[in-house]
C-alpha cells in the first residue's frame, strides 16, 4: 500500500481545499506564538504622528502567512508546476528576509528598491512572464519583447510597493491581497491551471487567518514589510500570469473582447489607484513621492469619521462591485472602451479623495476654532453682592 498523499487523494479539487485548511490553521495558530515572542522580545512598532494606531503592536504577521502559504503549498506536488513557480519561490524567499530584515532595522529605501528590481528581473527574464501585448487597447497588439520586459519588471516593483503603500489601516492590504488572490485562484482553478490555482488560494487562506488578529483589539498584529512585500509579489505574479494565459490561450486580432488587463486593473483598483493619486499630489505638491504622509484613500476614510474596519470594508465592496460589474461588461465592449471606463472609474476616485481631504480640513479647521474659542471664552464668577463678574 503506497502512503504517497498524491496517490491517496488524487483529486486536485480536494488537494487544494485541503491546502488551503493547511494554510488557514498553521497561519491562524501560529501568530500568537509570534506575538508573543515580539512581545517578549519588544519587537513592537510604535505609534508615530501618521500612524492609524495608539499603542505599540507586533508588526511580524507576514511570518505567519509566508509559513501557513508556502507549507500548504508545498505540500503536493503538482505536475503543471513548471520553472515559474521555482523562480517564484525562490524570489519569495528572497522578500521575504528583505522585508523581515527591514522590519527589524528599517532597511534603506534604495536598497529594497535595488532588490526588489533584481527578484522582479529573476521571476520575468528567467520565467519568461512577461507581457507582449496590450489586447488592441488604443489600437495596440504586439509591443517589443524588450519593451514587455521592461513593463512587466515595473509593474511587478510597482505593485509590490503598492501593496506597501495601502498596509496603513487594520486588514486593508490583508483583505485586498484575499479578495484579489482568491478571484485569481478561482480562475486558475475552473481553467486547471491547479499549482496556481494552489498557490493564489493558500495566500488567500492564510490572509483570512491573519484578519482574525489584524482586526483583534487585544491580540492585534500588523502583517509589517515581511508580509506587503510578500503578498504584493504573489499577487503581482498572479496578475501577470492571468494576463498571459489569456493573450495564449484566447487572444487574436479579430477578437477584441479579451478585457483581461482591464479585468486586472479593477480587481487591484485599491492599490493601483492609490499609489497613482499619492505620488500625483506629493509630485504636484514638490515634496518627494515617497514621503510618508496621510493623503492616502483609507487614512481619508479614517480621518473623516470611518473606523478601520468599516473604512477597509467599503474599499473591500468597491473592489468587489466593480470587477463583478466589469466582468458583465466586458461581453459588450471592447478593450479601449473598457479602458475609458477604468479612466472614468479613477476620475471618480480623485474626486472623491479631494471632497473627503477638503472635509477632513474643515473638520479640522471647526475643531481648532473650537478649542481656540474654549481657551479664550470668558468665564463668570459670583461677585461680592452675588452678581456674576467676568473674568477673562
Amino acid at each position: 500500500m503506497s502512503l504517497v498523499l498524491e496517490e491517496l487523494i488524487a483529486d486536485q479539487n480536494i488537494q487544494i481545499i485541503l491546502s488551503m485548511v493547511i494554510a488557514l490553521t498553521i497561519t491562524w495558530r501560529s501568530i500568537p506564538v509570534i506575538r508573543n515572542i515580539c512581545q517578549i522580545r519588544n519587537l513592537l512598532e510604535n505609534p508615530v504622528k501618521r500612524s492609524s494606531h495608539s499603542s505599540p503592536t507586533p508588526t511580524f504577521g507576514g511570518v505567519g502567512i509566508f509559513a501557513g502559504t508556502l507549507t500548504a503549498y508545498l505540500i503536493w506536488n503538482f505536475e503543471d508546476e513548471g520553472f515559474l513557480l521555482h523562480k517564484v519561490l525562490a524570489g519569495l524567499i528572497g522578500l521575504f528576509f528583505l522585508g523581515l530584515k527591514d522590519d527589524l532595522f528599517a532597511l534603506a529605501p534604495l536598497k529594497k528598491l535595488a532588490s526588489q528590481i533584481i527578484i522582479s528581473v529573476l521571476v520575468v527574464v528567467g520565467s519568461n512572464l512577461c507581457i507582449t501585448s496590450f489586447f488592441g487597447i488604443f489600437g495596440i497588439y504586439e509591443i517589443p519583447y524588450f519593451v514587455g520586459v521592461v513593463l512587466t519588471v515595473f509593474i511587478f516593483v510597482a505593485m509590490i510597493n503598492s501593496f506597501n503603500l495601502i498596509d496603513g489601516i487594520d486588514g486593508l492590504a490583508g483583505g485586498i491581497g484575499m479578495i484579489s488572490s482568491a478571484g485569481f485562484g478561482l480562475w486558475f482553478m475552473l481553467n486547471q491551471h491547479w499549482s496556481l490555482a494552489c498557490l493564489s488560494l493558500s495566500l488567500s487562506a492564510s490572509l483570512l487567518g491573519f484578519l482574525r488578529y489584524n482586526y483583534s483589539k487585544t491580540s492585534k498584529i500588523f502583517m509589517g514589510d515581511t508580509g506587503s512585500l510578500m503578498v504584493g509579489f504573489i499577487v503581482t505574479m498572479l496578475a501577470v500570469k492571468f494576463i498571459t494565459l489569456n493573450q495564449d490561450h484566447n487572444f487574436s486580432p479579430n477578437n477584441h473582447y479579451v478585457s483581461a488587463p482591464v479585468l486586472v486593473i479593477v480587481l487591484l483598483s485599491v492599490p493601483i489607484f492609490d499609489s497613482l493619486r499619492v505620488f500625483g499630489l506629493r509630485i504636484l505638491k514638490r515634496k518627494s513621492p515617497f514621503k510618508p504622509d496621510r493623503l492616502h484613500i483609507h487614512h481619508l476614510l479614517v480621518d473623516n469619521g470611518m473606523s478601520h474596519l468599516a473604512a477597509s470594508l467599503s474599499l473591500y465592496t468597491m473592489t468587489i462591485v466593480l470587477t463583478v460589474f466589469t466582468y458583465y461588461l466586458r461581453s459588450f465592449f471592447t478593450n479601449t472602451a473598457l479602458s475609458l471606463y477604468v479612466a472614468v472609474i479613477f476620475a471618480v476616485y480623485l474626486a472623491v479623495g479631494s471632497w473627503l481631504e477638503l472635509r477632513r480640513f474643515r473638520m479640522h479647521r471647526t475643531k481648532k476654532a473650537k478649542e481656540v474659542s474654549g481657551q479664550t471664552s470668558p468665564t463668570r464668577t459670583l461677585g461680592l453682592g452675588g452678581s456674576p463678574v467676568s473674568q477673562n
